[in-house]
């Protein structure tokens, strides 16, 4: 008996998914694009964390780093490591730095050439490490190049298209080192273009040659590995709070590591499940619509079955067989097609990280992802089936209702107002089929209520992945790195002379009639007071007046003030108005007491700096030099002509540099951006196709009636894309809106979530696209798709729609 019960499901769900073609496809179309980036989604962040993890578990990057450059004291280093048993291995990375303008490279055997003067990071040359942090191929192993060989980056090698056998140029103070490219190496130090520095690995015969034969500049990496991980933080305060101790640089730790790689491909795979969400969100709404639809056009066999005594949990599963079939069969080809994209949209992390090793969780994650489609899809279709119950025979054979006799005698009283309220008697206006068809959409609200939902979802899917890419790529996010915004940027590092670099550089530029605004800052390393003592705190001095940064709490500092990034705010636990002890070295008897005059945000220098007003020319580690160039001239000229002249300064242009630092996330929200478009329109063609599909279907007998009394078909049509038409647009505003004003939060938490700096993101989007362009292309499609459905009426014996 069983087996002829699961036999007559499967058999009314093949008749019923034979029978409506269109419908069924439509929505199976919807269910499959659901479960296909769902499935993908989640595949590509297992594989993005298992990437990131394979290659820390092979490269084994220190818990805990500080760069620093100029002198420093091996013995003091020695000493904490004595002090300190929690440390399970340490090393000092000793490092030579090029600038991109200084490397070059040729191919003997087709005679190409070029350089790496694009490239607007610290090119740092190496030695492999023993211990720890090693630098990888691509088959996992710690490559020690012989003399005259050199193993570049990964990221290089994919920009500058390098071979294995090129030739790379070192300009040095004494001439060109030539080294051969032997391979390509990992960083899971250095990988992300958020990184500010990338590392190649060359012999110690090399480096030592380079190293005496001048013009890198010399810096190291003093690198730790922890017993415990999660101890990293009172390491850290230890480290910091030894003034003994190396620390002219960034500190870093494991989970800024971490968080730093993950960051930018990481975002691909939120867009996705993003998207899916909200598609999944539309399939539910349309398949809600579909199966009440359903009920009521087969409201009388619906009685017949009650009638002849079949129970309503075998009446449900009849339609429910039906949804349970297509939703798995949606789930599986989802599947399917969630691997093949995966594989493509992993290949870069694959190639910067490592390849993940497939495990229980490869295969669990999507199983679970598609699981959840399936249920959240089955959970709707059961409640949406429990309307079986509440239909009562005479109602469904004589009537034809759905409702019983109370509801539909409340129905009957509401139409009778509706039409008393809104009747054509009292319409003294010229154009009859246009009120008749506002008529009609203000009576059937609920029934068109899935257009306007859908085009909301979909303008808000198009809109908010744009508007954050056009943030991240508007020449204004420079606030969020933590510098004004300029057409020039000059770094002055530590170097004996850099006192008098910053006098010759700064008379050049405020001389140079092509440039204007030159301010200057200095980088001074500070002490502040924190939970285990006196810790490290690096703060520009200089003129933080005008539109600078970004404060998210009060503003710029003035005399006694300072300023925090929005991560040393709460590492500090302080905000605008409290008090901070701050002192410049441990030899300063008092410490002075400074307001927090707001907190900015900052994605540099790992996202925790301070701002100071004043003026320092001297006893600084660096300094920041900006300025704007006069209309008409080309800041890259500019930088070209001052890297050449002051070689010490890292001259570049302020757009190059921000694009180049958030290359990687850029590159990845263009592919959600790109994504969310392209599904965006298609389901409102979709479901545009869908719901006028069947609502044309029901309303046959009401245009055959319209007929009758003397309205044209080319007026019938009119109406169905009028009422098509103005649920489009609603829809489509109401998405601007939202997306405008509540998404941008939504975005903002996500962004602040990342632990990058940035609390409180502020669109900077493009109007014209969003607010112009993608409402037009939405409307448009749901137009289009009207019109495509109700053009083969005209052709349609009009006596049928009578006939019903």
């Amino acid at each position: 008996m069983h087996s002829k019960s699961e036999s007559l499901y499967l058999r009314h769900a093949r008749n019923d998914l034979l029978q409506n073609r269109g419908v069924n496809t439509a929505l199976a179309v919807l269910l499959v694009l659901s479960a296909f980036l769902m499935a993908t989604g989640s595949m590509v962040m297992e594989r993005m964390v298992g990437s990131v993890n394979q290659l820390f578990e092979e490269a084994q990057p220190p818990h805990f780093l500080q760069m620093h450059r100029g002198e420093y004291d091996p013995a003091a280093l020695e000493g904490f490591a004595a002090q300190h048993p929690e440390i399970d291995a340490w090393l000092i990375e000793e490092m030579l730095g090029f600038d991109g303008a200084a490397l070059s490279w040729h191919r003997p055997a087709t005679g190409e050439s070029g350089d790496l003067s694009e490239s607007l990071i610290d090119n740092l040359f190496v030695t492999q490490n023993e211990d720890f942090d090693f630098l990888l191929d691509k088959t996992g192993a710690a490559p020690s190049p012989s003399p005259g060989q050199v193993h570049v980056p990964v990221a290089y090698q994919q920009r500058f298209g390098l071979e294995v056998g090129d030739r790379l140029g070192v300009r040095t103070d004494t001439g060109v080192h030539e080294l051969r490219v032997r391979g390509f190496v990992r960083d899971a130090q250095m990988a992300s273009s958020l990184s500010s520095a990338t590392r190649f690995v060359v012999s110690e015969a090399d480096f030592a040659d380079l190293e005496s034969a001048g013009g890198g500049a010399p810096e190291i990496i003093v690198e730790y590995r922890l017993d415990d991980p999660s101890a990293v933080s009172e390491f850290q305060s230890a480290y910091e709070s030894d003034a003994a101790l190396p620390r002219n640089g960034q500190a870093v730790t494991f989970q800024m590591i971490r968080m730093i790689n993950a960051f930018s491909d990481g975002l691909v795979a939120v867009a996705l499940v993003f998207v899916s969400l909200l598609l999944i969100m539309i399939a539910l709404l349309s398949l809600r619509f579909v199966i009440r639809a359903s009920m009521e056009d087969q409201i009388r066999q619906i009685g017949a079955m009650k009638a002849i005594g079949l129970p309503d949990r075998a009446i449900s599963g009849l339609y429910l067989a039906k949804y349970s079939l297509m939703t798995f069969l949606a789930c599986v080809v989802g599947g399917v097609l969630a691997v093949f994209a995966t594989g493509l949209l992993t290949r870069g992390a694959q190639e910067n990280y490592a390849e993940a090793s497939w495990g229980v969780s490869t295969l669990l994650v999507p199983v679970i992802a598609l699981t959840l489609v399936y249920v959240c899809v089955m959970v709707l279709c059961r409640g949406v089936l429990r309307g079986v119950r509440r239909i009562q025979v005479v109602g469904a054979l004589v009537h034809g209702s759905t409702l019983d006799e109370h509801q539909s005698a409340r129905q009957a009283r509401r139409q009778a107002r509706r039409v008393r309220r809104g009747g054509l008697d009292s319409y003294s206006g010229t154009n009859v089929n246009r009120r008749l068809a506002l008529l009609d959409l203000r009576a059937e609200g609920r029934q068109w209520l899935l257009v306007p939902v859908v085009f909301f979802l979909a303008t808000v899917l198009m809109t908010l992945p744009t508007n954050l890419l056009s943030t991240f790529e508007n020449p204004r996010f420079v606030t969020y790195l933590g510098a004004p915004e300029s057409d020039l940027r000059a770094d002055l590092l530590f170097s004996d002379d850099v006192d008098a670099v910053r006098e010759d550089v700064l008379a050049h530029m405020r001389g140079d009639e092509r440039l204007s605004d030159v301010r200057v800052f200095a980088h001074v390393l500070y002490e502040a007071r924190g939970e285990q003592g006196w810790e490290s705190l690096r703060v520009d001095v200089g003129d933080h007046s005008g539109d600078t940064v970004e404060f998210v709490e009060g503003g710029a500092p003035g005399p006694g003030q300072i300023a925090l990034s929005a991560l040393n705010a709460d590492r500090y636990g302080l905000g605008a108005g409290d008090e901070m002890a701050l002192r410049q070295s441990a030899e300063q008897d008092e410490p002075s007491t400074l307001e927090v005059s707001g907190v900015y945000q900052d994605v540099t220098a790992g996202g925790y700096t301070a701002k100071v007003r004043g003026e320092q020319s001297s006893g600084a580690i660096g300094y920041a030099i900006y300025a704007d160039t006069a209309e008409g001239v080309d800041p890259a000229v500019v930088a070209a002509e001052y890297g050449k002249r002051h070689p010490t300064a890292a001259v570049v242009p302020m757009r190059e540099y921000v694009e180049q630092t958030l290359s990687y996330v850029t590159d990845a929200l263009r592919s959600a951006a790109l994504l969310a478009f392209v599904f965006g329109t298609g389901v409102a063609v979709l479901i545009t196709s869908l719901f006028l599909k069947l609502r044309l279907s029901r309303e046959r007998s009401r245009m055959g009636v319209l007929c009758a009394l003397g309205f044209s078909t080319g007026e019938i049509i009119a109406q169905t894309r009028a009422k098509t038409l103005v649920a489009v647009v609603v829809g489509t505003l109401l998405g601007v809106v939202f997306a405008a004003t509540a998404g941008e939060s939504l975005v903002g938490l996500l962004v602040a979530s990342a632990g990058l700096g940035i609390t409180d993101l502020v669109f900077l989007p493009n109007p014209w696209l969003v607010y112009l362009a993608y409402p037009l292309v939405l409307v448009a499609a749901g137009y289009l798709g009207a019109v495509f459905l109700t053009a083969p009426l005209r052709g349609t014996d009009k006596s049928s729609w009578l006939r019903g």
